[in-house]
């Protein structure tokens, strides 16, 4: 069985690494980091090294025997381009999602630079979404990365949204998620920086996904904008929505 997730724009979670190190702002609290010290305390053998950056061969093929189709986050609890993750590992990790052609894989990354330098050697499956987090304006680069790529379908993760981007580089962009920072010691967002977005989205006609304001509790400040909820998707591929169960992670 698939790893449900609670996350808002996905339905489950595939980590064949665990582990990452900090780059930007955007990873002063993360949660990963704080659900692997969780996880090491647990007992599960996948966090034996907590938050250090482990390889898991033996989970590289779960996800062909998962057989709903369903919307796979891969690696919430890393960074499939870090720098320490050898190309051979990264190159078996695509192929399995070519083979499992039946799901629609989303990937997300911070180390832009090295995923664009790889995108030419990579075989695109179209059932991969490939996607960049900028979480202030000092890292729109990271968009300019992403769209060198001949990925099927490109997206941003605007979370933890933590200064205003400005005016943003559509082009070529299938989706864009923007979030609050949640959790303890939580920066705090700008209605007007998410305003801003929406309307760039809408002008550009790029679907818009609000995740949430975030805050220390994220449930109380909710997630509707303008009196309503964004949960729109990419154009390309619409997939259908599941209920969700506990966020649980491999």
């Amino acid at each position: 069985m698939a790893t449900k997730s609670s996350i808002e724009w996905t339905e489950s979670t595939w980590n064949p690494l665990t582990g990452c190190d900090k780059i930007s702002p955007g990873c002063k609290h993360c949660y990963a980091e704080r659900m692997a010290k969780r996880l090491k305390a647990m007992g599960q053998y996948n966090y034996r090294n907590e938050f250090a950056l482990t390889l898991h061969p033996h989970a590289l093929e779960l996800p062909l025997g998962w057989k709903q189709p369903q919307m796979i986050f891969v690696n919430s609890m890393s960074d499939l381009f870090h720098e320490r993750v050898p190309e051979s590992y990264i190159q078996q990790v695509f192929a399995t999602m070519r083979r499992a052609e039946w799901h629609q894989f989303q990937v997300l990354t911070k180390r832009s630079k090295r995923l664009r330098e790889m995108s030419g050697r990579i075989d695109w499956p179209v059932n991969v979404w490939m996607g960049v987090s900028v979480e202030s304006s000092k890292y729109k680069v990271r968009i300019a990365d992403l769209q060198m790529t001949p990925a099927k379908v490109r997206f941003l993760s605007l979370e933890p949204l933590i200064g205003d981007l400005g005016t943003l580089d559509l082009q070529g962009i299938d989706w864009v998620i923007v979030g609050g920072e949640s959790g303890p010691g939580a920066r705090p967002i700008q209605s007007e920086w998410v305003l801003e977005i929406q309307r760039q989205c809408a002008a550009a006609m790029v679907p818009f996904f609000f995740k949430q304001w975030g805050g220390v509790n994220k449930k109380r400040s909710g997630r509707e904008l303008n009196g309503r909820t964004y949960d729109e998707l990419p154009r390309r591929i619409n997939a259908p929505r599941r209920e969700r169960s506990a966020f649980v992670v491999l």
